[in-house]
């Protein structure tokens, strides 16, 4: 077993060999379909197909499904969003909904086999991080004014010879939230697999060694793997919600200064 090769699964995203390349701007860009692009459509037709099954149909199922995502919905705007936007919650409700069932649906689908771990892969989690801040920007123009919001990024009361410093530090430290929250989706999401790969890996360590210990070691390595495994189940729902809290916070912070 190649623990090296395994872990650069999660992290390169390999291109399929159906190149498609299309023309912006005059240049070439590849879009062709690899398993993180893969995995990510398959997420979008889960949740849109089961939200839109559970909303509409009438069906035994349905009042299931329904009975399930609606307290999770209803968590995201009473919990998350009406006590950080106010009146303010209904605007952002849509966006925020679906980040959280598309990050929990991309989370659990990384755990299912032969699906690439979505959120284990930095780019993804770093456009995420992209979308968030270009969202900052938005709900603090749309909310303040463009004049009012540059003003509202130092705090009031400073002096005027500190503003211009204390407003590169602001701009950087929004560049660093929204870096955090890359980094800390993908680590907490690349941990799990690294772990339970690392468990696994134990059984040919300990193989090259020794065949009978290597067979002796499979039940406890396979056992903790699992464990570790049904841990990233609780991890999927932790992160989904901890992504999308934060990014309310300091969507948040742009629409109310004060």
């Amino acid at each position: 077993m190649n623990f090296e090769h395994i872990l650069a699964h999660h992290l390169v995203d390999h291109k399929t060999s159906h190149k498609v390349v299309a023309t912006v701007a005059g240049l070439p860009v590849d879009l062709g379909f690899s398993p993180l692009i893969r995995t990510m459509w398959i997420a979008c037709a889960v949740a849109v197909v089961s939200l839109t099954f559970a909303a509409r149909s009438q069906s035994s199922l349905a009042r299931v499904l329904r009975s399930m995502f609606e307290p999770v919905a209803l968590f995201v705007r009473d919990e998350i969003l009406e006590p950080i936007f106010g009146h303010h919650a209904g605007h952002y409700l849509p966006y925020f909904l679906t980040l959280f069932f598309f990050l929990l649906t991309c989370n659990l689908l990384g755990l299912v086999p032969h699906m690439s771990g979505v959120t284990a892969n930095p780019w993804v989690t770093a456009g995420m991080a992209i979308c968030t801040f270009g969202l900052i920007q938005y709900a603090g123009v749309k909310e303040q004014g463009l004049g009012s919001y540059i003003v509202h990024i130092v705090p009031g009361g400073v002096p005027l010879v500190l503003w211009p410093l204390l407003f590169v530090i602001e701009v950087f430290g929004m560049f660093a939230k929204c870096i955090s929250l890359c980094i800390r989706l993908f680590a907490n999401m690349l941990a799990g697999h690294v772990v339970s790969l690392a468990f696994l890996c134990m059984i040919f360590i300990f193989a090259e060694m020794s065949k009978a210990i290597g067979a002796g070691m499979i039940v406890p390595s396979v056992g903790m793997a699992l464990f570790i495994y049904t841990m990233d189940v609780l991890v999927s729902f932790l992160q989904a919600y901890i992504f999308t809290f934060l990014t309310a916070l300091f969507v948040g912070g742009a629409v109310h200064p004060h």
